[in-house]
């Protein structure tokens, strides 16, 4: 994978530095700014193979708390016309301006649509039966 490729590239830079070979030499090598080499025997210096593993970032806080899910369901079951909208399935948009006027939190309709999913929320799934405008068997000849 990627993180054992460049875990590989770390701990092949501290080798060759160790059996003597130039910087110079070993960042050419590894295709890396000399800079980067540096740090790279500087955090090994530090913290020994600890220092050489890949440190991730956090990463971006998610807009929509998780604690949110039980209420987002709760929507959904009772359905829009509870909360005020003349409609009778949720879409993600309106799911997004329902979550902007009860918590203040604006977010896109992907948004929305990527934490429903996320989250096994589903607003707007078929019900289990279908009434059929025509006969079944009628509906199946077309």
């Amino acid at each position: 994978t990627t993180n054992d490729r460049r875990l590989r590239n770390r701990s092949q830079a501290v080798l060759m530095a160790t059996r003597g070979r130039k910087h110079g030499e070993i960042a050419e090598d590894l295709l890396i700014s000399p800079r980067t080499l540096q740090r790279w025997l500087n955090a090994y210096m530090e913290r020994g193979l600890e220092g050489l593993k890949i440190q991730w970032a956090a990463g971006k806080p998610a807009l929509i708390p998780e604690d949110l899910v039980p209420e987002v369901r709760e929507w959904i079951e009772k359905g829009p016309a509870a909360y005020g909208y003349s409609r009778k399935r949720w879409t993600y948009a309106a799911l997004a301006e329902q979550l902007e006027k009860t918590h203040g939190i604006r977010v896109s309709t992907t948004t929305m649509r990527e934490f429903c999913h996320r989250h096994q929320v589903f607003p707007y799934r078929r019900s289990t039966y279908r009434f059929f405008t025509k006969e079944p068997k009628q509906a199946a000849n077309g």
